[in-house]
């Protein structure tokens, strides 16, 4: 049973996020806005997205699937949801964050599209056959643990139930309004004891920052869905978000 907090379903530890039983069978046809960004996508710089562009040579690959689909079970709205996860609290580094489905790449992953499904089904559960690939984004680096990240844009075509598959890397299962994230209440800037400053999304009880935050901000601006929020409203990084190497 999907259980939903002010308008953000949770999988919790042992639950599911089920589809709405109004879908059908039939596959979804993508919102206007994603076919939008599909188009926007082949006409910007790798830059736009982020100032860390992976180096010539080095770095793990990896892949993250920025999946959007329709409201699950128990939503009250009816816009589109993100998949999102919050990981592992016992993890070595970045416990607790955050984050878009993902990891990095086996040899036996024919490509990086191949790598961000075969990383979301495994860690949440949903079929990649009803995965919709729109598009994969440039690849951007995460320095501090040596990542050469291919974003995969998708649309889910046709929901399946998702949830915590392996607790030793996820914590939780997030499916979240666009509505939410969009809305200028939930933003603000980040600040980071390093110095780093960078958009945040409020989540509830949650808090999204760091790469995710910067590349959903960037893609739902990209989108045309995106509301003008103040920038200049600042909040510190919590405590618990200080453990780990940052990403």
């Amino acid at each position: 049973m999907t259980r939903v907090v002010s308008g953000i379903a949770y999988a919790g530890t042992s639950g599911s996020i089920d589809p709405s039983p109004t879908l059908g069978d039939g596959a979804l046809p993508r919102p206007a806005w994603i076919d939008e960004l599909a188009d926007r996508l082949e006409k910007v710089a790798p830059e736009w997205f982020s100032r860390f562009m992976p180096p010539e040579e080095g770095g793990r690959e990896s892949a993250v699937l920025i999946l959007f689909g329709p409201p699950p079970a128990g939503a009250a709205d009816d816009g589109e949801h993100v998949v999102l996860i919050e990981r592992s609290h016992t993890m070595r580094t970045q416990p607790a964050q955050i984050a878009f489905p993902g990891g990095s790449r086996d040899p036996e992953d024919p490509d990086l599209v191949a790598t961000a499904l075969r990383e979301a089904e495994e860690e949440t559960g949903v079929d990649p056959a009803g995965v919709d690939v729109v598009a994969q984004l440039p690849s951007l680096f995460l320095a501090p643990a040596q990542f050469v990240v291919a974003p995969v844009l998708g649309w889910w075509a046709k929901p399946s139930p998702i949830g915590v598959r392996d607790p030793a890397e996820v914590h939780d299962v997030l499916s979240v309004p666009v509505s939410h994230l969009v809305e200028p209440s939930s933003r603000f800037s980040v600040t980071h004891p390093s110095g780093y400053v960078g958009p945040g999304f409020d989540l509830d009880h949650l808090f999204l920052w760091g790469f995710t935050a910067g590349l959903l901000s960037s893609v739902l601006e990209l989108g045309g869905v995106a509301r003008e929020w103040d920038d200049s409203v600042q909040r510190p990084l919590p405590e618990r978000y200080l453990v780990g190497r940052r990403g």
